[in-house]
C-alpha cells in the first residue's frame, strides 16, 4: 500500500475498504492532461519566485511531460491506493525526478489544484460543444436552403394549424441552438477564472505571481476570494444547466423525427445507417438514434439536480462531497457531445417526403385563419371574422369537405363580403407568402433569416448560384 501524503498525522494505515470507497482514479484519470498542464505552470511560478532553481524547474517540467507520455501510451499503471490522478502524477514524478518533486506542491493544495483541473477541462468541453453546435446549425441551414420551397403543416397542440415552410421549421432549431451557444459562451467566461494560488482555503503564503499563472494558462480572470475559489462549483452547475437546455432542444427535435418518420406521418425517412431493425419484425425501421437522444436528456437533467442537491448544504470551504462533481460532469459532457455529434452526422441524410408534407396541407382546415384574415381585409372585425369562419368550418365538417370545397353560394350565407377571390387566398402557398413579417414564414422573410444565419456561421456565399 502506497504511503499517504498526510502520513505524519496518522498512526494507522487507511483501511482497504476506505481506499476503495474514496478512490476517484477510475473517473478522474481523464484530467491527467490538465493536471500536468497546471503543474507545469505552477512549476514556472515557483521558479519565478525563487523557490525552485532553474535546474529543478527544467527537471520537473521534463518529468511531468514524461508522465504525460506514459499515461498516453498506456505504460503508467493506475492503483487505487493512490486514490486520484493528482497523486498518481506526483508519485511517478518523484520516481523520475527524485528530491525536487516534493517541492512542486509548495504553495498549492489539492483543493485549488482540482479546481484548476476542472476549469481547464470544462473550458475545452465548452469549446468543443460550441463547435459541434455550430456544425449542427450549418447542417440545418443547408437543409433549409435545399428544401426552401417545401411546405408542411405547422402544428399547435400537435394539431394541424397553419402551413409553413420546412426551411422555417429547420431555422427554428437554428435559433434554439444559437441560444445554446450563447449560454455556453457566457458560462465559459465564468469558467475561465484562475483558482491557482487559493491553496487549501486561505491563499498561499508564498509570493506567487497569479497574473503570470493566468497568462500561462490562458485565463481571463483571477479568483478574488480564496474561500470561494476552492469551493465554487457554480461553473459546473451552470454548464450542466446549459447542457440540459441544449439536450431539451435535441429531445424536442428527436420527438419530431420520431413522429415524422412514423407511418402515420411519413414526412421523412431516416438514413439506414442511423436506424435499426427489429429482431422479430422484418419490416421495421426504428428511429433508435433520436429515441436514445430523447432518453439521454433525462440523464443530463439528473446530473444537474444531483449537483444542485449536493451543493446546497456545503459550508465554506472545501468538502470531500465535491469529489462527486466529476462523475456527473464527465457523463453530462460526454452525453451532450455524443448527441451533438450523432445529430450532426444523421441530419444530412434525411430523406424529405415533400409529397406527403404538402398532401397534409389539404386536410384539417389549415386555411381557416386565411378566411378570417380575408374577411378582416374586407372590413369585418377579427372577432366577427373568427365567428363567421368557425361557422363555415362547422358546415364543412358536417359535409365532410374542406373550406375551399364549399360552394361560394353556401359561404356567402355566412357573410356577403365573401367573393370568388376568397379561394385563391385559401391556397397553402398563398397563405405562407402572406406571412411576410420579420421572423415569418414567407419566402423573403425566410430568405433573410437564412442569410443572417449563414453570415453568423461563416457560410456566406454557400447559397449563391
Amino acid at each position: 500500500m502506497a504511503e499517504k501524503l498526510w502520513k505524519g498525522r496518522f498512526s494507522e494505515k487507511t483501511a482497504p475498504v476506505v481506499e476503495r470507497f474514496t478512490s476517484s482514479i477510475d473517473f478522474d484519470r481523464r484530467l491527467y492532461r490538465y493536471d500536468i498542464e497546471g503543474s507545469i505552470a505552477h512549476c514556472r511560478l515557483l521558479a519565478r519566485a525563487g523557490i525552485l532553481t532553474p535546474e529543478e524547474e527544467e527537471a520537473l517540467i521534463d518529468g511531468l511531460n514524461r508522465v504525460r507520455r506514459e499515461i498516453e501510451n498506456g505504460t503508467l499503471a493506475f492503483d487505487d491506493t493512490l486514490e486520484d490522478i493528482h497523486t498518481h502524477v506526483e508519485a511517478r514524478l518523484t520516481e523520475l525526478v527524485g528530491k525536487a518533486s516534493p517541492k512542486l506542491h509548495t504553495g498549492r493544495s489539492r483543493n485549488d489544484q482540482v479546481a484548476l483541473d476542472l476549469r481547464l477541462y470544462l473550458r475545452d468541453v465548452v469549446d468543443e460543444a460550441v463547435r459541434r453546435l455550430e456544425d449542427l446549425q450549418r447542417v440545418l441551414v443547408r437543409l433549409a436552403r435545399e428544401h426552401f420551397e417545401v411546405l408542411l403543416p405547422g402544428y399547435t397542440h400537435l394539431q394541424r394549424a397553419q402551413p409553413v415552410r420546412l426551411a422555417h421549421h429547420f431555422l427554428a432549431y437554428v435559433e434554439m441552438f444559437a441560444r445554446d451557444v450563447a449560454r455556453l459562451l457566457a458560462c465559459r467566461g465564468r469558467v475561465n477564472v484562475l483558482p491557482l494560488g487559493a491553496a487549501a482555503l486561505a491563499g498561499t503564503a508564498y509570493p506567487l505571481d497569479r497574473a503570470y499563472a493566468a497568462e500561462l494558462l490562458g485565463f481571463e480572470g483571477i479568483s478574488a476570494n480564496s474561500l470561494d475559489a476552492v469551493s465554487d462549483r457554480d461553473f459546473v452547475i451552470e454548464f450542466l444547466a446549459a447542457a440540459s437546455i441544449c439536450m431539451m432542444h435535441l429531445s424536442r427535435f428527436s420527438e419530431e423525427l420520431v413522429l415524422w418518420s412514423s407511418s402515420e406521418f411519413h414526412f421523412i425517412e431516416l438514413p439506414d445507417a442511423f436506424a435499426t431493425g427489429s429482431s422479430i419484425m422484418p419490416q421495421k425501421k426504428n428511429p433508435d438514434v433520436p429515441e436514445l437522444v430523447r432518453g439521454k436528456t433525462g440523464r443530463v437533467y439528473g446530473h444537474l439536480l444531483a449537483q444542485l442537491t449536493m451543493m446546497k448544504g456545503l459550508p465554506l470551504s472545501y468538502n470531500r462531497d465535491l469529489q462527486e462533481d466529476k462523475p456527473a460532469l464527465f457523463d453530462a459532457a460526454d452525453t451532450l457531445l455524443s448527441c451533438l455529434e450523432v445529430f450532426g452526422q444523421m441530419l444530412p441524410g434525411l430523406r424529405i417526403r415533400r409529397e406527403r408534407m404538402e398532401a397534409a396541407l389539404r386536410s384539417g382546415y389549415l386555411n381557416a385563419t386565411e378566411m378570417a384574415d380575408y374577411l378582416v381585409r374586407k372590413g369585418l372585425a377579427f372577432r366577427e371574422a373568427h365567428h363567421v369562419t368557425g361557422e363555415a368550418v362547422r358546415l364543412a365538417i358536417e359535409k365532410g369537405c374542406e373550406l375551399n370545397e364549399l360552394p361560394l353560394a353556401e359561404l356567402r350565407r355566412f357573410s356577403k363580403l365573401i367573393e370568388e377571390d376568397l379561394f385563391a387566398c385559401l391556397e397553402p402557398r398563398s397563405a405562407v407568402e402572406r406571412r411576410a413579417v420579420v421572423g415569418g414564414t414567407a419566402g423573403p422573410a425566410v430568405q433573410s433569416a437564412l442569410e443572417a444565419a449563414e453570415r453568423r456561421l461563416g457560410m456566406a456565399g454557400e447559397g449563391d448560384g
